[in-house]
């Protein structure tokens, strides 16, 4: 399914998790939330559209390397005496030079994925923020995955909304892994519905839980994707019409 449809369906999932879940209140950011998560079960892959923003340096990764390079050399030209060390710093340079030159855009794209995920690890050690790390390992690993592989299953969706747990727990913001655990789940069960299906309890069984109605990316495929966004909103819609009948 395409990350537009993935980001609607996850959208409305926010929205649809405020008018079923008791002493919830609609949050924008909490919407926003369920959208963002929806999305996170595809860093596995290369042109998703949450790879693309989290890996917004993927482009300047390259010239990092090289630049480095060139900058190790004239360290090493004017800092380090004739000998080993002179040499050895030189080979050291020409290699960081030619790695960034070499570095494909896929490559380039997991190493930019795998600073932003190292940084936010890092960042929760320092203030002690238990879901940040984890938050920041999973960025940093899923791009070195297989496509819908261990993000496709419901062991991820466990671990994203136990990060969303603890950030309720540390933020105070109440609700937080209901918006993400629905929006992530969102996702797997969406994609059930394509030929390729989803492997839900990998590594224990390799087979893939699938209703084949949709052809990613085909003419015929789209418009079933936009009749299921539409459908979803409205069965979201009525459950907000029977909440407030109700109240």
């Amino acid at each position: 399914m395409r990350g537009s449809s993935h980001l609607a369906i996850g959208l409305i999932t926010g929205v649809g998790i405020a008018a079923v879940v008791p002493d919830m209140r609609l949050s924008l950011p909490g919407v926003a939330l369920a959208g963002f998560s929806a999305l996170a079960p595809d860093l596995d892959h290369p042109g998703s559209r949450l790879s693309k923003r989290l890996g917004f340096a993927q482009n300047y990764v390259r010239w990092a390397f090289a630049a480095a390079g060139v900058l190790l050399a004239v360290f090493t030209h004017f800092n380090l005496p004739m000998g080993p060390e002179r040499r050895m710093g030189f080979t050291a340079a020409m290699s960081m030079f030619l790695i960034g030159m070499a570095m494909q855009n896929q490559s380039a794209r997991k190493l930019a994925l795998l600073f932003t995920g190292v940084g936010a690890v890092l960042a929760g050690l320092y203030w002690q923020f238990l879901w940040l790390s984890l938050l920041g390992a999973f960025v940093a690993t899923a791009p070195f995955t297989s496509h819908r592989s261990w993000t496709h299953t419901i062991w991820a969706a466990a671990l994203w909304t136990y990060i969303g747990y603890l950030a309720n727990r540390d933020l105070g913001w109440h609700g937080v892994a209901a918006y993400a655990g629905a929006g992530y789940m969102s996702h797997l069960l969406a994609d059930t519905l394509t030929k390729s299906g989803v492997r839900y309890l990998l590594p224990l069984s390799d087979m893939a839980l699938k209703i084949p109605l949709i052809s990613t990316g085909s003419t015929l495929g789209n418009m079933i994707e936009l009749g299921i966004c539409a459908g979803y909103g409205l069965l979201v819609a009525l459950l907000w019409w029977q909440r407030f009948n109700f109240a």
